[in-house]
């Protein structure tokens, strides 16, 4: 492929937009009811404030299409964009605006955060399955600053200086994962801090947009060793949901795992583990055994929880990398310990917690997205920030559901480069707008279904 030379590009056209996607996604906004969401539960005062679900929507709608910085926001505003959108605002007000947002108004967001998952949970299959089998996972990330104007920023547990955010998903085995909760922290805080109110709000969506609705089913919170703590298992339980969090090796762990009888321990299909065809078993270095064991013994009785231990160990191949002063055992195996109230069998409970890191890629997204940067030098504002990044992930997640198999566990990015950011002109006909895409787009059938559910009247295909 060679770029023919005789090339002159003259940016003239008003009835051009690189977006076209943008239209079927915040028509599914619409629907989901985020602008009566934002009109009833977001009051930011002053002049600042006002008309804050335009405002809102112009911020989610900017980085559905790839915006992340406030300047950024300016994509809206091109071409035929006026034409296809009204209450478009210039960066600058967006700016303003979220610069007027204190802490109470953070949490109005999120109000309308979860409300609008709940919508969107029920206009689209983004949340199939939950009824059945939902996981809750939990993780913090640094989001790293420069300079010395961000209010907050702190070096964390990563060594890198910024602001911490704490992120709690969720996912069915049918889906991927949707963002139910989010703080901004302080960049010096700890992990854990606070994690339980978090854990509780994500509970009360998941249990709102149906998860463990049906006869038996199951909500479990998972989380890594940073959130094993007494308040984070104990807000599970309380909203009815089951635990599995990474144990960390204080002394009574390491007694538990100590107990386990060497017969035990069970092989597992691991990387580059091999079937054994003639004993029928997986040879593999990685083991797994389980334990009774009851955690927080420390505190009050009745704070005492009660659960199972279990426990993946790999052969260590490195001696170097044997902690100082260990008995044979732990300087043979490096051991993975998970406390559970799972009911599931010992090698389920154990694949689906190893299954948390889905969390991770929820977080690599946002970052490869509107997290991008925090953009402002104000806390509330990046706390708002990351509140309107969550709903414009979760709008990008339930698009792509409707859009077919193809995109419904698509990266959040792979969704904005094939149904979102498609170029288009503009055109009327019998006073209707008509988008005229390029030909030969090879996610087309995926566009169609999109724009069909979202844009196009019961019985009848888009053009």
């Amino acid at each position: 492929m060679r770029v023919f030379h005789k090339l002159t590009a003259v940016f003239d056209d008003p009835n051009l937009i690189s977006v076209a996607g943008l239209a079927p996604v915040m028509a599914l906004a619409e629907r989901a009811g985020l602008h009566e969401l934002v009109a009833e539960h977001v009051t930011v005062p002053g002049s600042a404030g006002a008309n804050a679900a335009v405002k809102v929507s112009a911020l989610v709608a900017g980085m559905v299409a790839g915006a992340d910085s406030i300047s950024d926001l300016d994509l809206l505003r091109h071409g035929g964009m006026g034409r296809l959108f009204d209450g478009l605002r210039a960066p600058t007000t967006l700016g303003t605006f979220l610069r007027a947002v204190s802490f109470g108004h953070v949490r109005q967001f999120d109000a309308v955060a979860s409300r609008l998952l709940i919508g969107l949970s029920k206009a689209t299959p983004v949340l199939a399955g939950a009824g059945q089998v939902t996981y809750v996972d939990v993780d913090d990330t640094i989001r790293e600053t420069h300079g010395y104007a961000k209010q907050g920023a702190g070096y964390g547990y990563s060594g890198v200086k910024g602001l911490n955010a704490l992120v709690a998903t969720l996912s069915t085995p049918l889906t991927a994962p949707v963002i139910a909760a989010t703080r901004l922290r302080k960049g010096a805080t700890n992990s854990a801090k606070g994690a339980f109110r978090l854990i509780s709000d994500a509970l009360a969506t998941a249990r709102s947009a149906g998860a463990g609705t049906a006869p038996g089913g199951m909500i479990t919170v998972r989380a890594d060793s940073a959130f094993y703590n007494h308040k984070v298992v104990a807000a599970a339980r309380r909203s009815g949901a089951r635990f599995s969090v990474t144990a960390r090796m204080d002394p009574a762990v390491r007694a538990a795992i100590a107990a386990i009888g060497e017969d035990a321990w069970t092989a597992i299909k691991y990387p580059n583990a091999i079937w054994e065809e003639t004993e029928q078993r997986w040879i593999s270095d990685a083991e797994v055994a389980e334990i009774s064991f009851t955690a927080f013994s420390s505190r009050r009785k009745n704070e005492h929880v009660p659960g199972r231990l279990i426990v993946r160990r790999v052969k260590r191949l490195n001696p170097a990398t044997v902690p100082a002063g260990q008995t044979a055992l732990f300087s043979q195996y490096r051991h993975h310990a998970v406390f559970t109230d799972s009911p599931l069998s010992m090698l389920a409970a154990e694949a689906a917690h190893r299954d948390h890191a889905i969390v991770e890629q929820v977080i690599a997204e946002l970052k490869g997205g509107a997290l991008a940067h925090l953009p402002s030098g104000k806390f509330t504002a990046n706390a708002a920030w990351l509140v309107c990044a969550a709903m414009a992930f979760n709008l990008t997640r339930a698009a792509g559901a409707l859009a077919g198999a193809l995109h419904a566990k698509a990266r959040t990015a792979t969704i904005r480069a094939q149904l979102i950011n498609i170029p288009a002109r503009i055109a009327s006909s019998a006073r209707r707008l008509r988008l005229h895409l390029p030909r030969d787009w090879p996610w087309q059938t995926g566009y169609d279904q999109l724009s069909t559910a979202t844009l196009a009247p019961p019985g009848t295909v888009t053009a």
